[in-house]
């Protein structure tokens, strides 16, 4: 009987977000296996007792980026991780987008501010600010320009707690189209949904926003099945992903990427 763990993060004296965590262990205990969630931040847990560490729900590791890459390596030379340590390193910083676009990906044009670098912000039109590790739009805003001074406020925020930032041109194509998200186990496309906008304008970086407003299922077209398929095949070690999600929108071309 196989030991797995379904990483998960501690909510506290909040109810857990992870919904579907209950279900997953019982569909896996049904299957013949010894499962059961644990919190990735468990200080009593014996990852190397477990036969596999699943990477579920470990929703607080952008608060938490270094202690978090410090669990990811210790598990993964402790046990079977999925997915993969090193994958998992490279995903959970947003820097990968220059990868990508490099092995020829279509991708949103990102410029990095670390911290100490001027704060050099677009003049022209509307652009998004948001963390190289984050998640659920944490510390994303939408800006204007004549709303520089606020956006230049974050910058401050982020990087006095030590995050570089990330600047992009707002694609309003997603007020229309949305987010579409494709979801791939063993290399297969398992399903796809489609969001509307999560960053409604003047909204503060700092407020806690809907991550997954409107979602709704979504059938893939071609293109876009084309455009995720190659950013996984662009992904170091892809071979062996047990899971894997490609968010694209469209672009000003009306093309995803």
């Amino acid at each position: 009987m196989p030991r797995i763990a379904l990483a998960t993060y501690d909510p506290g004296d909040r109810p857990g977000k992870d919904r579907d965590l209950p279900v997953l262990v019982r569909a896996l205990r049904e299957a013949g296996a010894d499962a059961e969630a644990r919190y990735w931040d468990d200080p009593a847990a014996d990852w190397a007792g477990y036969d596999l560490v699943v990477i579920r729900s470990t929703w607080d590791y952008s608060w938490r980026a270094g202690e978090f890459g410090a669990w990811v390596e210790r598990v993964g030379g402790l046990t079977r991780l999925a997915n993969p340590a090193a994958v998992v390193r490279w995903n959970s910083d947003k820097r990968y987008l220059g990868e990508l676009a490099a092995a020829g990906v279509p991708t949103v044009e990102t410029r990095y501010i670390a911290p100490g670098e001027p704060a050099e912000l677009p003049g022209g039109h509307e652009y998004v600010i948001k963390p190289t590790s984050g998640a659920g739009a944490r510390f994303a805003a939408r800006y204007t320009p004549d709303r520089h001074g606020t956006a230049v406020r974050q910058l401050a925020r982020m990087h006095a707690e030590g995050f570089t930032a990330m600047v992009q041109p707002y694609l309003r194509n997603i007020d229309v189209s949305g987010e579409r998200a494709l979801q791939f186990f063993g290399g297969r496309l398992l399903h796809a949904s489609r969001k509307g906008a999560v960053l409604a304008p003047g909204t503060p970086y700092d407020a806690e926003k809907v991550a997954h407003p409107e979602l709704e299922p979504w059938q893939p077209t071609d293109t876009e099945l084309a455009v995720a398929e190659k950013a996984l095949a662009s992904v170091p070690g892809s071979p062996g992903l047990l899971y894997a999600r490609v968010d694209l929108v469209d672009g000003e071309d009306g093309l995803p990427g």
